[in-house]
């Protein structure tokens, strides 16, 4: 199986701590092709230190995370250099920080990543996540005047641009209004529906309300259940942990 086609995440026992500090310990779970796997738990709980190596971009204190045929055990991949370049060209991320040039357009912003990521020709990509983005009537503003919503937009079209396999996503609705939780939870379904593996952590558990096929649920950095095609979140949740929702 080739890397950009890997139909499964596996991860086993992983583990990650820093120091005497242990912000992750032993979680396991699978994602498949074609679905959206909820990470749930307050601020604190390891959510992002997960999304982290499963970007490759943090390296495991043990376990292991599978993708697809492709292991890595403890940060060491178990790849060819070529092969370990693939795969993170197989991943797409959108974190705290949006990674946008705000003095550019959002035109030249998806280009400039277009480019980087090797498209043959970035410029019509651009112009096509824009329209995927409903934002083609703003291409050519500079994202620094646009709304979160809009910047949020063209920041997920930008983690997007190369077609990844597997999409990871922390946080994506701090911020937006209606409007643009709708746009972003219409996306999300189609990227299901192209048969990506989504890993999506939020707290926002109302706006994150029958979007998950699975949801794993985590406390201090342990995870304490996991839930398949979970209903009634704010309530699943309060009875998972044992406590309101932070």
């Amino acid at each position: 199986m080739t890397v950009a086609g890997f139909d499964h995440l596996a991860v086993s026992d992983l583990s990650r701590h820093f120091g005497r500090r242990r912000a992750l310990s032993n979680v396991t779970f699978q994602a498949t092709a074609g679905s959206i796997l909820g990470l749930l738990g307050p601020n604190g709980a390891g959510k992002s230190t997960l999304i982290s190596m499963l970007a490759t971009l943090l390296k495991p204190t043990s376990g292991t995370i599978r993708y697809g045929s492709l292991a890595t055990i403890q940060g060491a991949a178990d790849m060819t250099g070529a092969s370990a370049s693939a795969l993170r060209g197989a991943i797409g991320m959108l974190g705290h920080d949006l990674y946008l040039y705000p003095e550019l357009t959002a035109a030249e912003n998806l280009t400039f990543f277009a480019a980087l990521y090797g498209a043959a020709d970035p410029r019509t990509d651009a112009l096509r996540a824009l329209e995927r983005a409903r934002l083609a009537d703003r291409a050519h503003d500079p994202v620094g005047s646009f709304s979160r919503g809009m910047r949020q937009r063209v920041a997920l079209e930008r983690a997007l641009i190369h077609g990844p396999r597997l999409v990871l996503l922390d946080e994506p609705f701090t911020g937006l209004d209606d409007r643009s939780v709708a746009a972003l939870t219409a996306r999300l379904r189609e990227l299901r529906g192209e048969g990506r593996i989504i890993l999506l952590a939020t707290h926002d558990l109302d706006l994150a309300e029958g979007l998950f096929d699975q949801a794993v649920f985590i406390r201090d950095g342990r995870m304490v259940e996991l839930a398949t095609q979970p209903q009634a979140l704010r309530t699943l949740y309060q009875s998972v942990m044992g406590q309101p929702q932070a």
